[in-house]
C-alpha cells in the first residue's frame, strides 16, 4: 500500500517537480530588488477613469519610476494577439509555476482568448529579454459572481500550458491567509507597465513602481472619499493628498507589501478601479487577494471545494485520499497555512514521510 501511494504522489507532482529546483518552494522573494521609497513616482492628474482601462491611452502620460530588470519578478504581462500586432491588455500576479492571478476584468468581453499569452519577468515589454519567458493560457477561470459595474470579486486565475522556471528574473507571489494583519504592513509598492516618453513613434511598454501607503477602509469610504463604495473585498492604497495613484498603470497591477519582520513581500491586492487620477481623497482601489485567498487554492485544486461551491474537478478515489491526506497533515489546526510554503513544499513534504513509510515497510517484508 506504501508503495502504491508513492507512485500516486510520484503521478500528482508531474508538472510542477520540474520547477521544484528553481522556485525553491518559495515565494515572495524579490532578489534584484532595492528600497526606491526615496524617490516615488508622482503621477500626472489629467485623466478620469471610474474603472481602470488597460493599457489604451496611457502611452502618452508621464511620470513614474523606471526600474531595473528583475525588481519585480513576480509581475506578469497579459497580452492578446491580434491582426494589427500583439497587445499589453493587462498584468497579473505569478502565485504558483504554472498560475497566474489577475482580475476577471481584463477578461470582461474578450470572447477567444486562444491567442493570448503571459510573459513573465520582463521589464521592457518592446524587448523582454532573453531572462524572460512566454507562455500560451490553457485555460481562464473568472470568479463567477464576478460584477462589471461594481468591479465586486474582481478576480480570476490563469492556468499556463506549461509551468515556468524560477530565476533571479522570475519569482512567486505570496497570496496572504486570514492570519496575516494586513493592514498593519506599512512598505508597499504599485507597480505597472506605461509607454516611455522617448517611445515615439510607437509605444513602449517601461515596467514602472511607486511606494503606497495603505489607507484606512473607515477613512477611504467615508463621504469625503470615496462614499461606501469601497467593498470589504477591497483595499485602498495611495495618500490622502493625491500624487501617486495606479491610474497611468492597467489593471491587475500588483500591490505588495514588506512582511514586517521577514525579508520577503506579501501579494495584498491587484489593481481595480478608481475615480479621477491621483487626487486628493482619491486613492486607488485593489482587489484584496487575502479575501480570496479560500477561492484561489479551491480553483488550483489544493483545496477540496466548500459544500455549496461546484467542484472544480472530479478525482480517481486513490488521488482523491492523497489529497484528503496532505490537508490533514499540511493542516492539522484546519487553518489555510498556504502563504508560508509553496504547493511544491507542501508535495515534497507528503514525499520524504511517504518514502519512511515504505523504508519501514520493507524492512518489516525483509523481517
Amino acid at each position: 500500500m506504501a508503495l502504491l501511494r508513492l507512485l500516486v504522489l510520484l503521478a500528482l507532482v508531474g508538472s510542477v517537480w520540474a520547477t521544484w529546483d528553481t522556485c525553491r518552494g518559495t515565494c515572495g522573494l524579490r532578489p534584484m530588488a532595492f528600497d526606491r521609497s526615496s524617490a516615488p513616482a508622482e503621477y500626472s492628474q489629467d485623466k478620469d477613469y471610474e474603472i481602470l482601462d488597460s493599457s489604451h491611452g496611457s502611452s502618452q502620460d508621464k511620470g513614474g519610476t523606471g526600474i531595473q530588470p528583475g525588481a519585480w519578478p513576480g509581475i506578469v504581462s497579459v497580452q492578446a494577439t491580434r491582426e494589427n500586432g500583439t497587445w499589453h491588455m493587462c498584468s497579473g500576479a505569478l502565485i504558483h509555476p504554472q498560475w497566474v492571478l489577475t482580475v476577471a476584468q481584463c477578461f470582461f468581453g474578450a470572447g477567444d482568448i486562444s491567442k493570448w499569452e503571459v510573459v513573465i519577468g520582463a521589464t521592457d515589454l518592446s524587448q523582454p529579454g532573453p531572462e524572460a519567458e512566454v507562455r500560451h493560457i490553457q485555460s481562464l477561470i473568472v470568479h463567477r459572481h464576478y460584477n462589471p459595474s461594481t468591479a465586486r470579486n474582481n478576480m480570476a486565475l490563469l492556468e499556463l500550458e506549461r509551468p515556468v522556471e524560477c530565476s533571479d528574473y522570475i519569482q512567486l507571489g505570496c497570496v496572504p491567509d486570514s492570519s496575516l494583519a494586513v493592514p498593519e504592513l506599512r512598505t508597499c509598492y504599485i507597480a505597472g507597465w506605461r509607454a516611455a516618453p522617448d517611445s515615439a513613434p510607437g509605444p513602449r511598454p517601461l515596467l514602472q513602481e511607486a511606494k503606497v501607503r495603505l489607507m484606512d477602509a473607515q477613512v477611504c469610504n467615508s463621504s469625503r472619499w470615496y462614499g461606501g463604495a469601497v467593498q470589504p473585498q477591497e483595499l485602498c492604497a495611495g495618500y490622502p493628498r493625491g500624487g501617486i495613484d495606479t491610474c497611468q498603470g492597467d489593471i491587475g497591477g500588483p500591490l505588495v507589501c514588506k512582511d514586517k519582520t521577514r525579508d520577503h513581500f506579501w501579494l495584498v491586492g491587484l489593481a481595480s478601479w478608481g475615480k479621477g487620477c491621483a487626487g486628493a481623497k482619491r486613492p486607488g482601489v485593489f482587489t484584496s487577494t487575502q479575501h480570496f485567498h479560500t477561492w484561489i487554492l479551491v480553483q488550483m485544486g489544493l483545496l477540496q471545494p466548500e459544500a455549496d461551491a461546484s467542484p472544480a474537478e472530479s478525482f480517481p478515489s486513490l488521488e482523491k485520499e492523497l489529497q484528503e491526506d496532505l490537508e490533514d497533515e499540511l493542516n492539522p489546526n484546519n487553518s489555510e497555512d498556504y502563504a508560508g510554503g509553496s504547493f511544491q513544499q507542501q508535495i515534497l513534504g507528503k514525499f520524504l514521510n511517504l518514502m519512511l513509510e515504505l523504508v519501514q515497510f520493507l524492512k518489516g517484508e525483509k523481517a
